[in-house]
């Protein structure tokens, strides 16, 4: 793929303020509550600091991301495991608690499925205040 360079004397198109120069800078990503930083090379405006990125520039650093992203998935499923476990509760159970289907848990444990956020922010509140799981059980009867 032929990557478009900008003449490093062209007008930002975001601020139509800045000025575009080829270089690295660190970027950050956020994925799941999770920050990865990483060079980036692209044209950035030397003015709001957005960049322009050609297919090869993301490409450059795309498999940097990908294994971000592996990771945090992975982290999260040991996370959710070792949460249900202290709270002595069952994947049935615990699917159960957050609405999900009766193998939802076995599925976010084994990395096959993604937890919505709301179910990465309770089961961390109980892993906080396990006490609160009573309540949670009283509310579902």
């Amino acid at each position: 793929m032929n990557a478009t360079r900008h003449d490093p004397r062209s007008v930002c198109p975001g601020c139509s303020n800045g000025k575009l120069v080829r270089e690295a800078r660190t970027a950050r990503y956020e994925y799941r509550d999770e920050i990865c930083e990483y060079e980036q090379v692209g044209d950035w405006c030397t003015s709001c600091g957005e960049a322009i990125l050609s297919g090869d520039d993301m490409a450059a650093t795309e498999g940097v991301l990908l294994d971000f992203m592996r990771r945090v998935e992975q982290k999260q499923a040991g996370e959710l495991a070792r949460i249900r476990r202290k709270l002595k509760l069952t994947q049935k159970q615990a699917a159960a608690l957050t609405g999900g289907g009766h193998n939802a848990f076995s599925r976010y444990e084994r990395g096959e499925a993604k937890p919505l956020p709301a179910v990465m922010h309770l089961f961390r509140l109980l892993d906080r205040h396990p006490e609160l799981l009573e309540e949670l059980k009283s509310q579902k009867a």
